[in-house]
């Protein structure tokens, strides 16, 4: 198991990773940012001002820019516990000529989240996930929500696809069995969070619970057929590469030699050459609305990428 210093260098180095990833899915992501856009027109019958939003678990600030785009009147707060990626939301912000709105927050300490102060508008990717109880992290965010403001969780979806069942070597469903061992290795993660709570993850039954009004879970895609670009494919390779260091034994030796294969950079059915290579994934992300303005007890939120 890795160690917690480890774990945090691990983190500062995949800003590259997270960056490329998140170009990957931009129109996907901005469909998502305009979708937000329309449920906070209306609460009621009435318009909701947009003042302030908080990115958590920002990554490198992709998102954290469309947000700025889709809500040029906001502040937007990007927090994440890493000062190298927050070095790299900064310059992003500032070549967008957005640094005087675009601010970061280093969330290094329990305690923290409570800085950030309140929100008409909270987006988390993939951050409750690393929270060990999940439902507790959703009351804390919802008690950062101003009144009619909105939470929203990209949590769930679907894994990426990017290869066929049958890629001409090894045993065929190479990346079931890399989804299935993945699965495994996050569960196992999960269950060695403080405070791991088990929880059936409906997530607008949770943000219900939380106290809010669940209003709207979407899913958005991307999809990007064969032949693929060079960056889509060095973010594959990237990704397979922290596969193969994340699941380790949990594959069979068959399975990690196909592995390496299609890492090998030189050879022709690497999946920096295949021809077969594509990319599929489904993000869904799920809303709700304050309707509240008490506050309730809040509870620090590690962030995630």
């Amino acid at each position: 198991m890795n160690s917690p210093h480890h774990q945090d260098i691990e983190w500062d180095a995949s800003g590259p990773h997270r960056e490329r990833e998140a170009r990957l899915h931009a129109p996907a992501l901005t469909q998502t940012m305009d979708w937000l856009r329309d449920l906070l027109r209306t609460n009621g019958g009435g318009h909701t001002p947009i003042h302030r939003i908080l990115d958590i678990g920002s990554g490198p600030g992709v998102v954290t820019c469309l947000l700025a785009h889709a809500f040029p009147d906001a502040e937007i707060i990007a927090a994440d516990r890493s000062p190298d990626i927050l070095e790299r939301v900064r310059s992003r912000a500032e070549a967008q000529g957005m640094a005087d709105r675009v601010h970061t927050q280093l969330m290094e300490h329990p305690g923290e989240f409570d800085s950030l102060g309140s929100a008409d508008l909270i987006w988390s990717r993939h951050g409750v996930r690393h929270i060990g109880d999940q439902e507790a992290a959703l009351h804390s965010l919802a008690a950062s929500l101003r009144h009619g403001g909105l939470l929203a969780v990209a949590e769930s979806g679907l894994p990426p696809r990017f290869l066929p069942r049958d890629i001409g070597m090894g045993r065929p469903g190479l990346q079931a069995r890399l989804d299935a061992a993945a699965e495994d290795a996050f569960a196992e993660m999960r269950d060695r969070l403080p405070g791991s709570a088990q929880t059936v993850e409906d997530w607008p039954t949770m943000l219900a619970r939380a106290g809010l009004i669940p209003s709207g879970t979407r899913s958005f895609f991307t999809d990007l057929p064969s032949p693929l670009g060079m960056s889509a494919r060095e973010y594959l390779h990237t990704r397979l590469s922290r596969l193969r260091d994340r699941l380790g034994d949990r594959l069979d030796p068959e399975d990690r030699a196909t592995l390496e294969c299609l890492m090998d950079r030189d050879a022709h059915t690497g999946i920096l050459g295949r021809p077969d290579a594509f990319y599929l994934a489904a993000a869904t992300v799920h809303t709700a609305r304050s309707c509240r303005t008490g506050v309730q007890p809040r509870l620090s939120i590690p962030t995630g990428g």
